[in-house]
């Protein structure tokens, strides 16, 4: 008995087919390979904590902006690939940017102490809330 290897090739026009090239809503073309980043939100007794996955940026790439109770980050980047190499030459560029926002309860954000970092791709951002709007515990109530 003699073992037969067959090696098959897909055609052009499977390969073609088979991609996601005609799937937009499946995929990012760009170099950046960046989608709008996700966003975790969690609300304590002092502040709202605000997280966003955004591996890849730094934080000069960051704007974030307080307008009453509207939380705004977005983001703008711009890429430029130029090669050039004997007898031929590339240019490829990319553009992303991505806006998320978010409204907080009227007159509960503290607006002077807010503070971000972004670290090993996570944006932070503390949003405090005013003494006033803090939750405060149970209280014990006098029955007369």
């Amino acid at each position: 008995m003699s073992l037969v290897r067959r090696t098959s090739f897909p055609s052009l026009f499977d390969d073609f087919f088979n991609r996601d090239l005609l799937n937009w809503d499946k995929g990012n073309f760009s170099a950046l390979n960046v989608t709008v980043p996700s966003v975790n939100i969690k609300e304590t007794a002092d502040s709202y904590e605000v997280e966003m996955a955004a591996p890849g940026m730094n934080k000069n790439d960051f704007k974030v902006e307080l307008d009453g109770n509207l939380l705004t980050i977005s983001s703008s980047k711009e890429l430029n690939d130029e090669k050039k190499e004997e007898g031929y030459a590339r240019k490829e560029f990319s553009y992303q940017s991505f806006q998320r926002s978010f409204n907080f309860p009227k007159d509960v954000v503290d607006e002077d102490k807010i503070e971000a970092k972004y670290e090993n791709g996570l944006l932070q951002l503390t949003v405090p809330k005013k003494e006033e709007a803090k939750r405060k515990g149970p209280r014990l109530i006098n029955i007369s």
